[in-house]
């Protein structure tokens, strides 16, 4: 087998798809699969959707094209305001995109006029991320602008939390969400089917609410993969936190001489070990060793390991849990062997 590797446990991440479906379905919250973490990888894909996923939901159209080519049968969302330059394609490959901008929206009908097609769109609406959104006292303006624009379907609005600025989920926020869609139904006399609170991080609010208001979506990812909420970083109960394991190969083991000592308590040698993965291959200050090893330093292609308490020889591996920063550029690395189990 090559090295550096991922290791994938489907299973791991088929419980925890199953348990957070239950979890938020108790409520009456439907999930959205987010696959922009493992940058639409088909093989993960299918998994959430054998596991009751039904739509996909990715920031990048060439991760939804790749699904698509390989047969995952999904209904799919643009997680991204789409850009002006891909319209066309949005419309031709996406069926949901989340929006903000009014100029984008009046394209997106023309094009999709003219494909002969039926667009949906979720308006996001700014609560304090200050990511995307629009403006709450600017809603209904475009609301009254969007249900007039043919080849659209307005079918929700949502917002994003946690991503950004830091403002997180919570009963006020979404309480405000539910009366914002309250007020534009009766306004427009118009229904909302998908009224989408936010992501993975919206789950203390989930569990600390007994009333949910009309939230009945969130779009998650996550937590499907790693089994955490990503506020405080910890695990939910019953869901798996180790479904991917990053392995390496040593490829230098040397005990070394540091001149350097500036304390007396310092060490004067150390035994390290140098593993074949860098910063061009996963975010270094993003994994954590599963073996009694610290992690020194790292080049673009180098892992400097000190290993006083361990033994490592030329051609063992060493494996290394992961957070989300870390997986994600592990995905979009191509040096890294992906190996499902």
């Amino acid at each position: 087998m090559k090295f550096p590797r991922i290791d994938i446990d489907l299973e791991k991440i088929s419980h925890n798809v199953r348990s957070i479906k239950k979890l938020y379905g108790s409520k009456r919250i439907k999930i959205i699969g987010v696959t922009k973490l493992i940058c639409g990888d088909p093989v993960l894909a299918s998994v959430l959707v054998k596991n009751g996923i039904k739509t996909l939901a990715d920031s990048r159209i060439a991760n939804i094209k790749r699904m698509k080519q390989y047969g995952v049968k999904a209904e799919f969302m643009l997680l991204r305001s789409p850009a002006w330059s891909e319209i066309n394609e949005v419309i031709t490959n996406v069926d949901i995109s989340l929006n903000t901008e009014i100029i984008i929206l009046k394209k997106l009908s023309k094009v999709a006029v003219k494909n002969n097609v039926i667009h949906k769109v979720i308006l996001m609406i700014e609560m304090g991320d200050l990511r995307e959104g629009i403006m709450p006292f600017e809603i209904d303006a475009i609301v009254n602008k969007v249900i007039k624009l043919k080849g659209l379907f307005l079918i929700g609005i949502g917002t994003n939390l946690a991503c950004f600025n830091g403002e997180s989920p919570n009963a006020i926020k979404m309480n405000e969400l539910s009366l914002i869609a309250l007020y534009l139904e009766r306004k427009f006399n118009i229904s909302l089917p998908i009224i989408s609170g936010g992501n993975s991080a919206n789950y203390h609010w989930f569990i600390c609410s007994k009333n949910v208001g009309r939230i009945n979506n969130l779009r998650i990812g996550e937590s499907f993969f790693l089994g955490i909420e990503p506020i405080m970083g910890n695990s939910i109960p019953d869901l798996y936190t180790n479904a991917f394991i990053l392995v390496a190969e040593v490829i230098e083991s040397k005990t070394k001489h540091n001149k350097k000592v500036y304390f007396e308590t310092k060490k004067k040698t150390t035994k390290r070990i140098i593993v074949a993965i860098g910063e061009q291959d996963v975010l270094v200050s993003g994994i954590f060793p599963i073996q009694n090893v610290v992690i020194i330093g790292a080049s673009s292609d180098h892992l400097v390991l000190d290993c006083n308490n361990c033994t490592l020889n030329i051609g063992d591996i060493v494996t290394f849990n992961l957070n989300y920063k870390a997986l994600l550029r592990v995905f979009n690395s191509k040096y890294v062997i992906k190996k499902y189990n």
